[in-house]
Parts: C-alpha cells; sequence; structure tokens
C-alpha cells in the first residue's frame, strides 16, 4: 500500500518512523511522497514540495493530513478524495468544521475518510464510540481531551506552581505550543467535543459559536489550594448530553473528588467516557498525544482501509437541537469584585473566597460570566460534581 504524507512535523514523522520499521503488518506498507513547504531543503528522497506529484500518483493509496491547521489542509484533503485517495488526518481542526464535508466527498468518490488520531491521539476513541452506537444511544460523553491543559492543572495540584511557572514549564517540554491560546482557553477541546458529538448524535456541528467555552487561563495556585482543602481536584472538562431531540455541549473547569477517575488522570494523559443505554458508562485512558501514540493511530487507520475494515458511517442529518439549558449545575466563582448581583435571579451564598451559584445551566452561567470578566478580567469558575451538589 503506498503512502503520502503532507507535512513532516510530528505527527508526519511519527507516522514515517512506524512504517520505516516494517515490523507485522506494517510490512507491506510504502511511503512514496512526502509533502514538504516550498524551497525546503529535501533531506529525504520521498519529499516534494508539489502537491501535484501526489494527487497525479495512479499508484498512491492513501494520504495522510499531517499539516495542521485549516488551509491548505481542508484544499489537500478535498482534492485528494475527489482523486479517489483515501484520506486519514488527525487534524481535529478542520475536521471540526468540515467532517461532513469530507464524509460526502469521500462516499462520493468510492474511498474512505478516517480520523481516530484527531480525538484522544493514540486512545481508540472514535472507533470505541462507534462500536458503542452500534447498539446503544449515546446520551453523553464527557472527558479530559488536552493533554497540555491536565499537565498544567496536575503539576500545579502537585507541586503549588503558580500557572505561569507551570505553562513556561509544559513549553519547554514540547507539551505547549508558544501560543498556548487553543490548549488553556479550550479551543482544542471544543474541536474534539464537536467531532465526538457529530458522531454520537448524528449531526454536523461547524459552527462552534454556541458552545459555551471557559478555560483555565486565570486559575490561581490558591484556587487549587482550596479546591484540595475541600477533597476536590480540577480538570478542564468537554462534556455533552443528549435527550429526546436536545443536546448540549460545554467545554468548562470542572471538579472531581479525589477518589474519582477524573481526578486522578495525571500528566498529559486523556480520559474520556461515554454513557449507553446498555453499556452504561465506559472509560477510555491513555496518551491523548505525543508522536508515536498518534501516529499509532493514523497507521491503525491505514490498517484498517488495507484490510477492508468499514467504520461507522453516519449522514448527520439528525434533527437534534442544540439546547443551551438543557444541564444545570452548581458553580464557584472566584472575583476581586463583588459580583452577588450580576446573579440575582439565582440562590447564591459566599464560601470562602467564591460565590457559590446553584442550579444554573451551562448556557446561562457561561452568559452570566462574560459580565463577571467585564468587571474583573482575571475571575474564574469551576462546576461542581454532583455528587457535592446532593
Amino acid at each position: 500500500m503506498n503512502i503520502a504524507i503532507l507535512g513532516f512535523g510530528t505527527v508526519g514523522k511519527g507516522v514515517y518512523e512506524i512504517v520505516k520499521k516494517a515490523n507485522g503488518k506494517t510490512e507491506s506498507l510504502h511511503v512514496a511522497h512526502i509533502l514538504i513547504r516550498k524551497n525546503k531543503k529535501r533531506s529525504l528522497p520521498e519529499m516534494t514540495d508539489n502537491i501535484d506529484d501526489i494527487l497525479n500518483d495512479n499508484d498512491l493509496d492513501v494520504v495522510v493530513e499531517a499539516i495542521g491547521g485549516i488551509e491548505p489542509a481542508h484544499e489537500y484533503i478535498l482534492n485528494a478524495l475527489k482523486h479517489k485517495k483515501h484520506v486519514i488526518t488527525a487534524n481535529k481542526a478542520v475536521i471540526a468544521l468540515y467532517l461532513k464535508e469530507f464524509t460526502e466527498a469521500a462516499r462520493n468518490n468510492g474511498v474512505k475518510f478516517y480520523f481516530e488520531a484527531s480525538v484522544g491521539g493514540g486512545i481508540p476513541w472514535i472507533q470505541g464510540l462507534e462500536k458503542a452506537l452500534r447498539i446503544d444511544q449515546v446520551n453523553s460523553i464527557e472527558g479530559i481531551f488536552n493533554g497540555t491543559s491536565n499537565f498544567i492543572l496536575d503539576q500545579m495540584s502537585k507541586y503549588g506552581q503558580s500557572f505561569a511557572e507551570v505553562l513556561k514549564e509544559a513549553q519547554k517540554l514540547g507539551y505547549a505550543e508558544a501560543d498556548p491560546s487553543a490548549d488553556i482557553d479550550g479551543i482544542d477541546v471544543a474541536n474534539k467535543l464537536s467531532i465526538s458529538a457529530d458522531i454520537a448524535y448524528n449531526i454536523d456541528i461547524s459552527d462552534q459559536d454556541k458552545m459555551p467555552i471557559f478555560g483555565i487561563r486565570n486559575i490561581s495556585a490558591s484556587d487549587i489550594e482550596y479546591f484540595a482543602k475541600k477533597g476536590l481536584s480540577i480538570k478542564l472538562i468537554g462534556k455533552t448530553h443528549q435527550r429526546e431531540n436536545k443536546f448540549d455541549y460545554i467545554v468548562e473547569p470542572t471538579l472531581f473528588l479525589s477518589h474519582t477517575l477524573e481526578a486522578n488522570t495525571p500528566d498529559n494523559y486523556n480520559l474520556i467516557s461515554l454513557n449507553g443505554d446498555t453499556i452504561g458508562k465506559l472509560d477510555f485512558f491513555g496518551q491523548g498525544a505525543g508522536m508515536l501514540p498518534t501516529a499509532n493511530a493514523v497507521v491503525q487507520d491505514i490498517l484498517d482501509i488495507k484490510e477492508s475494515k468499514n467504520h461507522l458511517i453516519r449522514d448527520f442529518d439528525s434533527k437534534v437541537e442544540y439546547c443551551s439549558n438543557l444541564t444545570k449545575s452548581d458553580y464557584l466563582v472566584r472575583s476581586s469584585v463583588d459580583v452577588s448581583d450580576i446573579f440575582a435571579d439565582y440562590k447564591v451564598y459566599h464560601e470562602g473566597n467564591f460565590l457559590r451559584v446553584e442550579q444554573i445551566s451551562a448556557g446561562a452561567m457561561h452568559d452570566l460570566m462574560k459580565e463577571v470578566l467585564s468587571c474583573d478580567s482575571k475571575a474564574f469558575m469551576a462546576s461542581l460534581p454532583m455528587e457535592v451538589v446532593a
């Protein structure tokens, strides 16, 4: 099976390395092309800076998109599908926007579009979700989708360091980018949650403007210390629920009791859960990122194509509607100014340095939190677990 790799960064190099090992089932795989940037030095014979060399190669079977970002990844994926090449990608940002379009293009051209590595890195999350959906309706998904944010929160909790100190360490270790916004502001989680909800509910979420998103940029060491004294650990969580013909999706800091799996997910690991009608709660734990774990998931998709293993096919035309008030929680809000009036329509009381807001929907809470941030740009919030609410 002949493969082209678009881009030779972390994921592209990982795929190349696994294929080149040629052990077991990968020995029948061959990297025929590697697309690099214009005018970049060619260090391998497979390298080219011309996408047409790849698209017009009639002997090519699979294109692995490892460029990242939206464009030209979107264009390259579509063109490869139209040239009747199977496509595999780990690019959650482009999938979150164009999953339906890619799926339709693959179907129309008699090829496959697989994307296991886009959510959960090396964790077989997408296939696990698809398998559950063969029997069950999945009515909720929740989890730690981002290893960088989890590493930051875990290190702050273990060593009492400031957010800025741990972020700098994460950047030094390569967990966080020079611009860490996508990780710490919840955008990466939102992309992965959108893809998961698309599959679970058979819907097309190409517009995330409605999604309530609150990241961890404003968390302080004193916040984490306070939570720990209450027997609570904080994680940045993506969550979605479906009830009848309605669904919601939320990205927010969430507190967990210290004995839970979420509270004990360390370093840059991911933990993603689904809840199905008959299977109940299933947890998927493992390396959510990294060169080889992510590349492993890409190569698994290549082997699935080679072995004619079909993944779940969705048409994304369900009539399930977004509802911002589907679920309610208690929240803790920390602000240097008194923001009680903003929550005048809800039962609130002071709890340490925090204002506790009881039984408010995620949509309403995130809207009101924007008002809080206009008064105090360093304010922070977190939702409480049902065990604590009860």
